[in-house]
């Protein structure tokens, strides 16, 4: 006899389903992890594969030798890079000042959260010296990219001698990631945000 009430069924959905990443995402998030925590030459294909729950044959499909992986993860990196200041370059619309030092606020904050292993791209360029690497093209338009940029905001900002401003932050900047990896943050990586303010205050405004 029935009760009047329909049992309670859950269907589940594809759509409710957690999905695991792709492979190629899986491939690429544990490369990311193992190479600029321990270094591209300390880390073989077998142990990415294996951290990515995937085989050899698999990372291979995706990706046509380990120095293609290793180009993919910086050019993924150099783009989040590229988002982040994107995002500050449009809370700060025709303010290229205040842009320029949101930009330098940014950097201070990760140096001071700074992780094991620092910059990414700097340490690829130290470990990859063959110029013909494809990684190499990536870390090198990236830091390019970057050095133009700054002597865009500093020349719109009006500051004296843009280019060359621009330079001596990138160079601060460089410096003071590899100090704060070498001595840690009690050497002079630590003053960094108060050298580039010197920086930008000497370069004046052209008599603004």
């Amino acid at each position: 006899m029935s009760s009047g009430m329909e049992p309670s069924v859950t269907i589940d959905l594809p759509s409710q389903r957690h999905a695991q990443p792709a492979p190629r995402e899986r491939i690429l998030a544990a490369a990311r992890e193992l190479l600029f925590c321990h270094g591209i030459r300390a880390v073989g294909v077998d142990a990415i594969a294996e951290a990515a729950g995937t085989n050899k044959m698999t990372l291979y499909r995706h990706f046509a030798s380990k120095d293609e992986l290793v180009a993919e993860c910086l050019r993924q990196l150099a783009a989040e890079k590229d988002a982040a200041w994107d995002a500050i370059s449009a809370a700060h619309s025709g303010d290229p000042l205040g842009e320029l030092q949101a930009f330098l606020g940014l950097v201070d904050q990760y140096l001071m959260k700074l992780e094991k292993r620092g910059c990414a791209l700097a340490n690829a360029a130290v470990e990859l010296p063959e110029k013909d690497h494809p990684a190499r093209r990536v870390i090198e338009e990236s830091k390019t990219k970057h050095r133009e940029r700054l002597s865009r905001l500093c020349r719109n900002a009006g500051l004296a001698e843009p280019e060359s401003l621009a330079d001596e932050i990138f160079l601060l900047i460089e410096g003071a990631r590899i100090s704060l990896q070498s001595v840690g943050p009690g050497g002079p990586g630590s003053r960094l945000s108060p050298m580039l303010q010197t920086l930008i205050r000497e370069h004046g405004r052209n008599g603004r």
